[in-house]
């Protein structure tokens, strides 16, 4: 029979073992947990900023997926497997809640965002000047928007169109964009020669190379307040709750006003 002293022997041993192949792996490896985001398109570049400083501090892995806000509801409705969701508006977000296919409770509104008229760099229309009016330059042959069905930007926009009295003359020239980052993309390439889109997206170094910008009035259109919530079937609450406490860190907050956005008003 062994000793008292033999089994503290062997189980001190078994213990330094199971330490030592704990110090042996690294922190980001013993770190569990992978979370996926569905997010709107004027989120890119914030997003990837902010993902990129959470993964860092916690190990985890977030995988992000970027659409129009009403395409993802629809999807987040069909199953679709995301632990997050962040909305261009909170319309999308509070629908999600009022069909019990959210965390209770977990509804946070995270940025206001700004939309801008975007145009080639070698354009000749004065914003400065003329605002919205400069749209109705004969030069100016379409207009590309976010499909205002499904994506809030788009619905901004023809809002702030219809405050300058130009919706009705402009319509004819409007062309639709799944997204912002679509909208945005038909003036890279040369389809319009203006598109209404999110100041967050003119932060990208390739947009910023191709074009300018002009910031629209918040007067002009409803603020477009942002609003995110944990996806009620989600298998990683505890991370996606964690990621939702990070955006609203001073750090979290900071990144977003980097990308344009502003801080929402705190609601009662």
């Amino acid at each position: 029979m062994e000793s008292r002293t033999q089994r503290h022997r062997i189980v001190r041993a078994i213990a330094a073992l199971a330490l030592g192949i704990a110090l042996a792996v690294p922190a980001t490896a013993r770190a569990s947990g992978q979370i996926t985001i569905a997010a709107a398109a004027d989120l890119d570049g914030a997003l990837h900023a902010l993902i990129g400083r959470f993964e860092g501090q916690t190990g985890a892995e977030v995988r992000l997926v970027l659409g129009s806000s009403g395409n993802l509801t629809v999807q987040i409705e069909h199953g679709a497997p995301f632990d997050l969701f962040f909305s261009a508006d909170v319309a999308h977000a509070a629908k999600l809640e009022r069909e019990n296919l959210i965390v209770p409770g977990s509804l946070v509104r995270y940025a206001v965002g700004r939309l801008v008229v975007y145009v080639p760099k070698d354009s000749s229309l004065d914003f400065g000047k003329r605002g919205l009016a400069a749209l109705a330059d004969p030069s100016v042959r379409r207009i590309a928007i976010a499909n205002p069905r499904f994506a809030p930007y788009g619905q901004a926009a023809v809002a702030a169109l219809r405050h300058a009295n130009l919706y009705e003359s402009l319509e004819p020239r409007l062309v639709l964009g799944e997204d912002v980052s679509q909208t945005t993309q038909f003036v890279v390439s040369g389809n319009a020669q203006a598109a209404l889109t999110a100041l967050s997206l003119m932060f990208a170094p390739a947009t910023r190379s191709r074009g300018r910008y002009w910031v629209v009035p918040q007067s002009d259109y409803p603020p477009i307040e942002q609003a995110a919530v944990i996806v009620g079937r989600s298998r990683e609450k505890s991370l996606a709750h964690k990621f939702l406490e990070f955006i609203g860190t001073k750090e979290g907050r900071a990144i977003f006003q980097r990308y344009g956005f502003a801080t929402p008003e705190k609601r009662q």
